[in-house]
């Protein structure tokens, strides 16, 4: 069932060593940033859990898997210090993932956008089905997908990251997502899905719990200095939107 809630919801269900945590919002599953600050959090927490061996990360219904950040607070921002907060919740997100002790598995149902396409990014494997085409529209209202460019670009290089960023009206298939290395597997159902990510989490949270670190260090090596990269982004996007022409952008958008 999905979610009525203003702020969306955020549930975590721990089984057999496997926490499956489940956000959700009535707009296409998008995120306010206090729906941003509690998914860190958790990430955080069930980074220290000693119940926890493997993370499956997915949102609710059947539909779009993320709209990105909250429209309605983008469309607010008055000022520097605002807009450095609002980017800043896909930047701590990000950060908690890259350093959450336990691998993250992402499980994808459906399309994403901007901040969307950054929190699959973040995962160490993702699942997803035919209809979890991706796409970065940020140009298009004068920003750019800057905080989550570095988790994108490190799954799908510089140049799938200039495919995605540039076209930005665009949406690219599953398939595309899956030959650039975002997705791991795509599937034709979401049923598939859900049997293929129950297989995947049961057989790493079987394995050396000490090994499944190690090789989560391995997997982010040379990435230790995001804390400063993607909360400099995050200024970045706060000047961007603050311009003539977002401003301009985002009041047509709205009506």
């Amino acid at each position: 069932m999905s979610t009525t809630r203003a702020n969306g919801s955020l549930y975590t269900n721990i089984e057999n060593k496997i926490a499956t945590v489940e956000f959700g919002h009535p707009a296409s599953n998008s995120f306010p940033s206090e729906l941003l600050d509690r998914l860190a959090k958790e990430f955080d927490s069930l980074s220290e859990n000693e119940n926890v061996s493997v993370i499956i990360l997915k949102s609710e219904g059947d539909r779009a898997f993320c709209a990105g950040a909250s429209f309605d607070e983008l469309v607010s921002i008055s000022n520097l210090e605002d807009g450095k907060a609002f980017f800043s919740g896909f930047a701590n997100v990000i950060n908690a993932m890259r350093t959450c002790s336990k691998l993250i598995i992402g499980r994808v149902q459906g399309k994403t956008v901007g901040g969307g396409v950054g929190l699959a990014a973040a995962c160490d494997y993702v699942l997803a089905t035919e209809g979890a085409s991706i796409k970065l529209s940020e140009l298009t209202i004068g920003i750019g997908p800057f905080v989550i460019a570095p988790a994108v670009e490190r799954k799908v290089g510089v140049s799938g990251l200039a495919e995605l960023t540039l076209d930005a009206t665009s949406w690219k298939n599953a398939y595309w997502a899956k030959e650039k290395g975002l997705y791991a597997r795509v599937f034709e159902s979401i049923s598939e899905l859900d049997k293929e990510v129950e297989l995947l989490s049961e057989k790493l949270a079987s394995y050396n719990p000490e090994a499944l670190l190690e090789m989560k260090k391995a997997l982010w090596l040379g990435t230790d200095h995001w804390d400063r990269l993607l909360i400099g982004r995050a200024e970045t996007s706060g000047k961007l939107v603050l311009s003539e022409f977002t401003k301009h952008a985002l009041a047509k958008f709205k009506k």
